[in-house]
């Protein structure tokens, strides 16, 4: 059954991102298709979409990372200088896709993963 993860790694810390809220929607449409809190891996303990639910088109991953930091006690900026982080992406054939991030509070990277 195809599924669509994440995980979220803090850089600046050198560890996993743990407590940071996710949102995922199609990108299209204003309404959350799920949510979740990453755990003390980073990641979700359940996937964001799954079978039926996972179809092809344009998604969007919003990781609140602002939240994330504040609550970690990090030195911000006020406002801080990342807060909600879009991750848009497409999905063509649905199969097994991942979708990380690596975030410090002034930069981040993504990728397909695997």
């Amino acid at each position: 059954m195809p599924k669509l993860t994440t995980h979220v790694l803090d850089t600046a810390s050198g560890q996993p991102a743990a407590g940071m809220r996710v949102v995922l929607r199609r990108a299209d449409t204003p309404s959350a298709l799920a949510e979740a809190t990453t755990n003390a891996d980073g990641r979700l303990d359940k996937p964001l979409l799954e079978g039926e639910a996972f179809k092809p088109g344009a998604y969007e991953i919003s990781f609140h990372v602002g939240d994330y930091f504040r609550s970690t006690g990090a030195t911000l900026t006020n406002p801080a200088f990342l807060d909600v982080v879009p991750v848009r992406f497409s999905v063509v054939q649905v199969r097994d896709t991942h979708v990380p991030l690596l975030v410090s509070p002034y930069g981040y990277s993504t990728y397909r993963g695997s």
